[in-house]
């Protein structure tokens, strides 16, 4: 036991500054993400403002009230439909910006530097102003597009109001803003490619779509998948403070999502325990859908979190 303890104050030593940089994080988590899991209590109890500690335990009630409301189907129907488009256009574009990227060969190096910090600098843009900035473009009264319609002949379109043009802004400004940041683990992985592949592959012929089809991605695919599998994690978990900046009344039908849900019932109507219920079940099925696509992706491709 004296052993043991000699090596870890050898180790706590010889790692006392990487242990001091990760202190802040570690106290983040247990204090924003730890601590808080003891408030699951409060979706199977009936709690009462002011009463934190006066648990009146009542089961799945709150879960069973939510499975049969009215707005069940409509709400986890636009989360996962609403989850899966951006799913389906935001994951591919940060790969294929990346691979864009390692292909250019420019004289002038800043030019590579220019483009890949023009493309960060709209992850670093609020959401608030992401949000403005769609009204601006998109106003009816003073939007640029509309603006365009309107020279060309064409009727203005109140595009914050009709329900089938709230996914295509939500998914494309979420494109736009995050694209850039998200190819960086990317561009990351393809510089730690051995150079000599390419050199190789050229002096055999290859042209440099096969050394991208042959030795760049599968050189990324093992990042990919990670990436994706933690996206998977995630395919519940919509965007809260955008969507609530974006939609009204008018857009409820497609725009309506768990989220929003529970902000209403939770905070609006001081629903507490029901918005924590319904919250933590859309936990659990992100849960359930990061450990199902791991063990898939083990099976499949032999790559997994764990």
């Amino acid at each position: 036991m004296s052993q043991r303890l000699k090596k870890f104050g050898r180790t706590f030593n010889d790692q006392k500054f990487m242990l001091l940089m990760v202190t802040p994080l570690i106290i983040y988590y247990v204090l924003f993400r730890y601590l808080p899991m003891f408030g699951l209590a409060y979706a199977f109890s009936n709690l009462k403002p002011g009463r934190l500690f006066e648990l009146n335990w009542v089961g799945l009630r709150w879960f069973k009230e939510f499975f049969d409301s009215l707005f069940f189907g409509r709400v986890v129907s636009n989360t996962i439909i609403l989850s899966s488009l951006s799913l389906i256009f935001s994951f591919p574009i940060p790969i294929i910006f990346a691979l864009a990227l390692n292909e250019v060969r420019s004289r002038h190096m800043p030019f590579k530097r220019v483009v890949q910090t023009v493309s960060y600098l709209p992850h670093f843009v609020s959401v608030v102003v992401v949000v403005g900035l769609l009204y601006n473009f998109f106003s009816p009264n003073y939007g640029l597009v509309n603006d365009i319609l309107a020279r060309l002949g064409y009727n203005k379109i109140n595009f914050f109001s009709v329900p089938h043009w709230f996914r295509p802004m939500y998914i494309g400004s979420g494109i736009w803003q995050g694209f850039g940041w998200s190819s960086i683990i990317y561009v990351a992985a393809i510089s730690g490619i051995d150079p000599q592949l390419y050199e190789a592959a050229a002096v055999d012929g290859a042209s440099r779509w096969k050394q991208m089809r042959h030795i760049t991605l599968p050189g990324i695919a093992s990042t990919i998948v990670i990436l994706l599998i933690l996206a998977m994690g995630g395919l519940m978990s919509v965007g809260f403070d955008k969507i609530i900046l974006m939609y009204n009344p008018a857009t409820y039908s497609v725009s309506d999502v768990i989220s929003t849900y529970v902000y209403r019932k939770g905070i609006v109507e001081s629903r507490y325990s029901f918005g924590t219920a319904v919250d933590f079940f859309n936990s659990v099925i992100n849960f359930t859908l990061v450990f199902s696509a791991n063990w898939v992706s083990k099976k499949i491709s032999n790559v997994s979190l764990w």
